[in-house]
């Protein structure tokens, strides 16, 4: 008489220790930037090494001073939080934690952004740059595909694409003076090869967690509107122009959580709003 077969269980063993290593080599991580800005080593350079004018001008003494003093002193507010995000990522949803993408930084330069992954393993990808390039040629306002039930996001991602939190990460390339806390939000390759000549001047300013265009209606303005607002900032960097857009930033986010949970606009109703600075 033969015995019946047994239905092998997945090892959830080996895929559960990869997990709590990725996120144990993401809180070494942080320790590591952390103690490098305390014993103040010396700032990783550009990967293309831009000329000082260029630099002084991106990325001047006080904008660096302010970026560097911010991450230090939040420190007890932002590490909790990256690290209960990271175990819900972990838990949550099978795959890495991170998600890691090439994209265009100061004067076209590429550098590798971070953020946690808040979409499915082998999501689909052409929906998201078709998408793009319809709001590019459209003049409409740039609604994420998350309002209408992104099926591609894991369990929690709209909540964290919308608050923001999928971001924090990007602390790291901040460090590494890739980015600034304040700056024109990074765009993907494919997306800066639709540019037109005179949009691409948006990249002669560092790269930043949040900006201009995120405190001035962000989703609810269009594609040109952005364009326009992060040549704006590019052309007029100040430490009075980042105080106001790091004072307002929490309450743009709040707004735009509940604009996530706002049912959608009627089609052909455009938004107005003014830029403020």
């Amino acid at each position: 008489m033969k015995r019946p077969l047994r239905k092998r269980m997945p090892d959830t063993t080996v895929n559960g220790e990869e997990k709590a290593a990725e996120v144990t080599r993401f809180l070494h991580q942080v320790v590591t930037d952390v103690a490098r800005i305390h014993r103040s080593d010396p700032e990783p350079s550009f990967p293309s090494n831009p000329s000082h004018e260029e630099l002084a001008v991106a990325l001047p003494g006080w904008k660096r001073f302010i970026d560097l003093a911010m991450v230090t002193l939040l420190i007890p507010v932002w590490l909790p939080v990256m690290t209960l995000v990271a175990l819900w990522v972990a838990i949550t949803s099978p795959g890495p934690v991170f998600y890691r993408q090439p994209r265009i930084g100061f004067k076209g330069r590429r550098f590798m952004l971070i953020k946690f992954r808040t979409m499915k393993v082998n999501a689909e990808t052409h929906i998201h740059e078709a998408y793009l390039e319809h709001l590019i040629v459209s003049d409409r306002p740039m609604t994420k595909l998350d309002a209408t039930g992104d099926p591609r996001l894991i369990l929690g991602g709209k909540f964290l694409r919308a608050t923001g939190l999928d971001e924090l990460p990007q602390i790291f390339n901040v460090l590494k003076g890739e980015m600034s806390l304040v700056g024109p939000r990074p765009c993907t390759v494919i997306e800066f090869e639709r540019y037109a000549p005179e949009q691409r001047a948006r990249v002669n300013a560092l790269p930043g967690l949040t900006g201009l265009w995120q405190v001035n209606g962000k989703n609810r303005t269009t594609f040109r509107e952005m364009i326009e607002m992060d040549i704006f900032y590019s052309r007029n960097i100040s430490l009075s122009l980042d105080l106001k857009i790091i004072l307002r930033t929490p309450p743009a986010i709040l707004g735009q959580f509940f604009d996530s949970v706002r049912p959608l606009p009627r089609p052909g109703v455009k938004s107005t709003q003014a830029v403020k600075t």
